[in-house]
Formats: structure tokens, sequence, C-alpha cells
């Protein structure tokens, strides 16, 4: 009695660059939840991540669960290095979404090469906070953005800059690589977002988008 051979499977297609996008910020999201979830737990002991657990006798602490306390900590620990990890694979995923593969320029002092520089310019640095990260990062208002991360005038397919808001929300604390025009100069800068600098936002800047006229 022969037995028919086992039906071939098709693989199952790759997710699109969009679709594995948004599945880790969606796994960024139960992160975040879970970490929050995590140091409520201590707020509730009332201790932070550096409270001493022992008395000044150095006899544990009566007056926390701290079987609990011990747990919460080492699983904030855990989740703060997977959210580490997280987003740097979030940054490489989203510029595949929206880099069109251009090589990056080399650079001099500070100077962009010539060769292989985006030259259309798609916004425009409307104002700079003093102490924010952009001001730190030397961006001026009027500065033309050739660059940004992986960005440039083709990862946009209208005017909106959403991309870069999902590049920047993907790079807290970590350094984005930009290119400006500046008096017909262009100038290769770092950016690197963050929170509580003493203003609104990660960057500190009012960016818009710019059409060359």
């Amino acid at each position: 009695m022969s037995s028919n051979p086992p039906e071939a499977t098709s693989p199952s297609p790759s997710p699109s660059p969009a679709d594995h996008a948004r599945a880790l910020m969606a796994r960024k999201d139960e992160i975040e939840s879970e970490l929050q979830e995590q140091i409520d737990i201590l707020k509730s002991n009332n201790v932070t991540m550096d409270t001493p657990l022992v008395d000044a006798e150095g006899f544990p602490r009566a007056d926390i669960d701290l079987w609990v306390v011990r747990t919460a900590r080492k699983r904030v620990i855990e989740l703060r290095n997977d959210l580490r990890a997280l987003m740097d694979e979030i940054a490489g995923a989203l510029e595949k979404v929206y880099d069109p593969s251009v090589p990056s320029p080399s650079l001099r002092n500070g100077v962009a090469s010539s060769s292989a520089v985006p030259t259309k310019p798609f916004a425009r640095v409307e104002a700079v906070a003093p102490g924010s990260p952009s001001a730190e990062a030397a961006l001026q208002r009027g500065d033309l953005v050739l660059k940004f991360g992986g960005l440039d005038h083709n990862s946009f397919q209208s005017s909106s800059l959403q991309p870069i808001a999902e590049l920047v929300a993907a790079s807290e604390n970590r350094a984005i690589r930009i290119l400006v025009s500046r008096d017909n100069v262009t100038k290769a800068l770092t950016l690197t977002p963050r929170k509580n600098w003493g203003g609104r936002g990660t960057l500190g800047c009012h960016i818009v988008p710019y059409t060359a006229s």
C-alpha cells in the first residue's frame, strides 16, 4: 500500500518592513506597560530602584515586602534591557521603511562631502529652544533638512513629517545623524532626543515641511 507524499507547503510570506516595524512598536508598548506595572509595585512599597532594603543596623526591613520588591527590581532591570535592545531594532526597522537606501556621505570636519549627499531639502527648522537637544546638536533656525537618520525627501509621500516623529519616538537617548544645508553648505550634525531637558518634546525644535520654490 503506497502512501501519498506529503503536500508541499508554501513558506509564509515575510512581513513587509512596515508590518515588521508596527509589530516591534506594539512590543515596545507591551514592555513599557509592564515596566510601569513593576515601577508601580515599587512605589506602592515606598521604594525606588536605589532605596536600601536594610535598616540602619543592617537588618532586612520589616516595613516592606522584600520578596515582592526584589522581584520587581529584577524585572525592571530585565525590561529596561529588553527595551534598550528593542529600540535599536525599531530604529533599524523604521529606516528600512523610509530609507531609500542612499549611501551615507563621508565627513570631514563636520562638513559632508559633495558625493552621495541628498541635495533636496524636505524640512526647515523654524525654531530651536535654548538648552534643548537640538541646540546642543548645533541645529539653527533656518537650517534646511536634507537627511534625518535614514530619511530623505524620498521618504515622504505627503507634506506630513510623520516619519520623523516615528523615528524620534524610537530613538530616545540615541544619536540620530542628520544633514542640513546652511548658507549653501551641507553640515553633518548629531541629534540625541531626550525627555526632561527642561522644555517640551524630546528635540526642542520646531520643524516644518519645506518645498523649494
